[in-house]
């Protein structure tokens, strides 16, 4: 077992991470890394000097942080590999959400009402996904929403990806670290005129459609799903 004797949970810790990159761009970064692998709740990242090359990721399912724990051991991170195994201790984030954690007098009205409105519309996000994905079986209502790949009206396949609605702050290490992950890649390509996009290249067409289909739709940010398409020769 990867993890020691540590039981498997929603919060992985990782360490050997390099201490040279800014909290802001790891905790971007990890969390485009991992949430290819389920819901992240939180991505925390502290460079005190006790703490400096070590951060924990927390998912809101454990199989998620299992399948993260299995599939990121060793990966070579900002050039070190990473070292990942389940924490030891329940984040603060967990403890929130399940009424455990005790955070300091001065700002616990502030976490109280914070937690309760989270609650209060987390319910009404997951109906409303059920209710989009109802429409999508064949609902006109849907199609403005993203598209899957076969439906992107777009060049023939080939081996270089055009990537789209990349969230401002992306930059292209971030993204080498997502699509090398697939068999083939070559190089990224981005264009400092035109930010927001980007293109992915790959040794064949065959290489290109599996990352493709994997990171269709992958969000760097809440806010920014990527739609990938061939790229126009």
């Amino acid at each position: 077992m990867l993890s020691g004797d540590v039981p498997p949970n929603q919060t992985i810790y990782i360490k050997n991470l390099n201490e040279k990159v800014k909290k802001d761009e790891l905790k971007r970064s990890l969390y485009a890394l991992f949430s290819q692998y389920g819901r992240i709740l939180d991505v925390v990242a502290l460079k005190t000097a006790k703490l400096r090359g070590q951060a924990w990721v927390v998912f809101s399912e454990v199989t998620a942080a299992s399948n993260a724990v299995r599939s990121m051991q060793n990966f070579p991170f900002y050039d070190k590999p990473m070292r990942i195994q389940f924490a030891k201790t329940k984040s603060d984030c967990l403890a929130k959400a399940e009424g455990t954690f005790v955070p300091n007098e001065k700002k616990k009205k502030q976490e109280e009402k914070a937690e309760r409105k989270r609650r209060a519309e987390e319910p009404h996000s997951a109906a409303t996904a059920n209710d989009s994905s109802a429409q999508s079986n064949g609902a006109p209502a849907a199609s403005h929403r993203q598209g899957k790949p076969g439906e992107q009206e777009a060049a023939a396949p080939n081996s270089i990806l055009f990537i789209q609605n990349l969230p401002y702050e992306t930059t292209s290490s971030m993204l080498q670290l997502l699509f090398e992950q697939y068999p083939g890649f070559k190089e990224v390509r981005m264009i400092a005129a035109k930010p927001g996009i980007a293109f992915v290249e790959y040794e064949d067409e065959v290489h290109s459609s599996i990352a493709m289909q994997s990171l269709q739709g992958f969000k760097i940010t809440p806010q920014n799903p990527m739609t990938i398409i061939y790229a126009k020769k």
